[in-house]
Parts: structure tokens; C-alpha cells; sequence
């Protein structure tokens, strides 16, 4: 049917205003949402309609995941006491023998279990192409077609090898020239800019200390000349913060600043360790930040300053990051953490659960740059819709629903709806089959372990 109304939970839209319905309901119709109000939907608009009964559920919208590595899935579990560095110099080797089809399964497996915990738009993050890998980024791209989630995919790269002073090892990299082809290639290929996009494609070298100034410089020149956004990891852990001081003498900011990375095109992941010049050069061009506190925390990297960003106007979204260092993958989980880590950083009322549903929606859209589209359920937006069961054991009793979601276990997910597709209905993917993906992840696993 075209249209479907999901009435009688609780509706939190997370417009503008914070408009919340105690009953209320939302109109589906030709994937966009058409209406969004208090009360049962209106008789007029109930004609062959199929009907979500939503009583004992909250209703939102669907989350955006803005950081995400969605390869690593193969590889949890590994390194399960390092810091980044020491996690990272344990895993490239490892990585480096990834290929399309060991992707294509893991990224599947990871974008599942993102769905299944209310996510309908997923960004990812890849930066390892090893010599005669395949089409990496097509094989992401046809796993999101099979799940039936909206993807931000970006092309990252690294061209700064241990030879070089940089931290992958040298058969991990590519060449210069090579990345920024291969990142051209990859948006003319599957970048999709008209509204309602299902596959956004941005060009994302890796890091400070994987990438040269040469690439950093001419890949925000590249995707400028594109139209694209740009991505990378940014002020992550103290450990970069003394590799840049050293190298190049200035904060991860200042760097990135001098090499034309800060705008509103421009989303970091992390940004744990920004200081107050730092959060103002963010707020003065836009530059959005990813925040990963599971993630963060599995590395004890520390706590990026939320509250001080948000405060500033800095535009902020929720990441799972790399299931490496996030073996949950879910990111309704991240929800909560953002809530606990950032009272545990700036104090019990600087942080609301609203505020974290904000940041994991609008927020999220916002970074993306794709505000106007999803984030928030409001008519004339894309019909991506997460419902949340809150009446079952775990939450009965928790008032506020809202509450439920950010403070108790993550509710599962009565139907997950991307572009008012079902995507998921009573917490189980009803667009592959669930047994077959783990079943191919598994195998995929135990592949790539075997080429290690």
C-alpha cells in the first residue's frame, strides 16, 4: 500500500520546537511523510491506508549513524586491551588482506544489526583498498541495497606509510595520485545527489597520521570540484594530538585548519580532545563532529566536550565507529553512553536523554547535510521512521518514553520504516534473511583470519 499511518504511541519529533504528542500519529504516503499531529489520524486520510497500531511504543525518527567502519565487522574482538595506536598497528596488517566480497559480508552483517537497533541511515568510513581488492565501495554499496538502509559511503584512502613517518604499514597504503582517483571514480560512480538519495558518496582520507598534506590538500579541492563532503578522523586521542605537535607543530585543528579542512562541507569523527580555540573554529565554518562514546571509551581515548560543541553551535551527530572498537555495531546502544559519558564529563544535568535523541536524528542529518530531508518527522520529509516498543518488561513503569529510550536497555524496534519501506517489523529484518548474513559473516571471519 502507498500510505501507512503509524498511530497511537508516543510521537517525538524532534523538530525545531521539540514537539512531542502523548498519542499521536504519523502519515506515510509515497514514502514521504505526509502528516504528523496529535490524536488518531484523520478519517479523511484512512482510506485503503495499512494501519501500524503503535500503542505502547515511541515513535521517532529513524537514526542517523554519521561514523562508522563498516568492514571491521569481520574483525571484532581483536586487540581487546589497546589505545588506538597500539589497536590499530595490531589490526592493519590484518586489514590489509581485506577484499570486495570479504566487505560485501561483513558490511552486510554490520548494516543489519545497525537497522535492527533503529538506524535508517548509515555512514561508513573506508580507507583500506589493497591491490586487486575489487570494487570495495560497490560491494558496501549493493549491502545497503540488500538490507534496504540509506547510505552515506565515503571513499577514504591512505598514503602516508611507515617509511614515510606515518603510522599503517607501507603495503596498507596507496599512492597519492591512486587515492584521489579512485576517490573521483567512486562519487561519478555511486553518488547520488537528488532528494531521497538512497547512496550519498564523500571523499575521506584517513587521518593526520595516514595521510600526507598533499592528499589532504587536493582531496578537499576534489570534492569541492565534485560537490561532495568531506570526512576524516580528527583529534582523537592525546597520542595524535603529540604526533601532530610533533610532526608539524600545531594541533590536529590548527593542521587540518591550514590544509582547507574546516567548512560546513566537512565532518570530523570524534573530536575528543578539542580545546576552546578549536570548538570556535568549528562553530565559525560549520565543521560538524561524530561522536563515538562507546567507541571512545573500548579505547579510552577520553570523552569528546558535547555540551562546550553544542553550546557553540557546532553541528553534532552519533557514531558507532568501527565494530573493532564497538563490537555491539547498535547504534539505539549509543544513545544512552552519549547520555552517561557526557554527565560523567560535565555534570548529572548537562546532558538530557532529549538531547541525545537529538544529536543521534537532526543532529545526525544536520552533519551529514542532509537536514532537510531526514532528522526529524515533520510533513515533506523522507518517511524514515524508527518505532520503539517501550511496554514490555524491560521499560513498563518508566513514565516518560523518552526516558525509556535513553536511560533504560534499548527498546527493540516494533518497525524501523526507510523511505516508508518496512525495513524492520517486530525487531527482526524482514529484507534478507538474517541467518544467511550471519552465516556469510561468520565465514567471511574466519577467511580473512585465515589470510592473516
Amino acid at each position: 500500500m502507498s500510505r501507512t499511518i503509524v498511530e497511537g504511541g508516543y510521537v517525538a519529533t524532534v523538530d525545531a520546537a521539540g514537539t512531542e504528542h502523548r498519542e499521536g500519529h504519523v502519515v506515510i504516503d509515497e514514502g514521504l511523510i505526509a502528516a504528523v499531529g496529535a490524536g488518531p489520524a484523520p478519517v479523511a486520510v484512512r482510506e485503503d491506508a495499512e494501519v501500524v497500531d503503535a500503542r505502547g511504543c515511541l515513535v521517532t525518527p529513524g537514526l542517523v549513524n554519521t561514523h562508522h567502519h563498516l568492514y571491521q565487522w569481520l574483525t571484532r574482538g581483536y586487540a581487546q586491551d589497546a589505545i588506538l595506536f597500539d589497536w590499530l598497528t595490531a589490526l592493519y596488517p590484518l586489514w590489509a588482506r581485506i577484499d570486495a566480497d570479504l566487505t560485501r559480508a561483513g558490511a552486510a552483517g554490520a548494516m543489519a544489526v545497525l537497522a535492527r537497533s533503529g538506524c535508517t541511515t548509515v555512514g561508513d568510513h573506508h580507507y583500506i583498498f589493497p591491490r586487486g581488492s575489487g570494487d570495495i565501495v560497490g560491494a558496501i554499496v549493493e549491502s545497503a541495497a540488500r538490507v534496504g538502509v540509506r547510505l552515506h559511503a565515503t571513499r577514504g584512502s591512505m598514503d602516508l606509510g611507515a617509511s614515510q613517518g606515518g603510522l599503517p604499514p607501507d603495503f596498507a597504503v596507496e599512492t597519492t595520485d591512486a587515492a584521489l582517483a579512485a576517490s573521483q571514480e567512486a562519487v561519478e560512480r555511486w553518488h547520488d545527489p537528488a532528494f531521497g538519495s538512497l547512496v550519498h558518496v564523500a571523499i575521506a582520507p584517513c587521518s593526520p597520521f595516514s595521510v600526507t598534506a598533499d592528499l589532504l590538500r587536493e582531496a578537499a579541492a576534489l570534492a569541492r570540484s565534485l560537490g561532495v563532503r568531506l570526512h576524516t578522523h580528527a583529534s582523537e586521542t592525546v597520542e595524535e594530538d603529540a604526533y601532530c605537535a610533533e610532526h608539524f607543530g600545531k594541533t590536529p585543528t590548527q593542521y587540518l585548519d591550514d590544509l582547507g579542512w574546516l567548512g560546513d562541507d566537512v565532518w570530523m569523527a570524534h573530536g575528543v580532545h578539542l580545546d576552546s580555540p578549536a570548538i570556535a573554529r568549528y562553530a565559525a565554518t560549520g565543521t560538524g563532529v561524530a561522536h563515538c562514546p562507546s567507541s571512545n571509551g573500548r579505547l579510552a581515548a577520553g570523552i569528546a566536550p558535547v555540551r562546550e560543541l553544542l553550546r557553540a553551535g557546532v553541528p553534532v551527530g552519533l557514531g558507532v565507529d568501527g565494530a573493532a572498537s564497538n563490537e555491539s555495531g547498535q547504534l539505539g546502544v549509543e544513545i544512552r553512553e552519549a547520555v552517561l559519558m557526557n554527565r560523567l564529563r560535565t555534570g548529572a544535568d548537562s546532558f538530557s536523554v532529549r538531547d541525545a535523541l537529538r544529536i543521534a536524528t537532526a543532529g545526525g542529518a544536520r552533519v551529514l547535510g542532509r537536514h532537510e530531508e531526514i532528522g526529524s518527522l515533520e510533513p515533506g520529509k523522507l518517511a524514515d521512521i524508527a518505532v520503539w516498543r517501550v511496554d514490555g518488561v524491560e521499560h513498563a513503569g518508566i513514565l516518560d518514553p523518552v526516558a525509556a529510550l535513553g536511560l533504560g536497555a534499548m527498546p527493540p524496534v516494533h518497525r524501523l520504516f526507510v523511505g516508508g519501506r518496512a525495513v524492520v517489523v517486530d525487531g527482526e529484518l524482514v529484507t534478507a534473511e538474517e541467518r544467511t548474513i550471519a552465516e556469510e559473516v561468520a565465514a567471511a571471519a574466519r577467511e580473512l583470519a585465515a589470510r592473516g
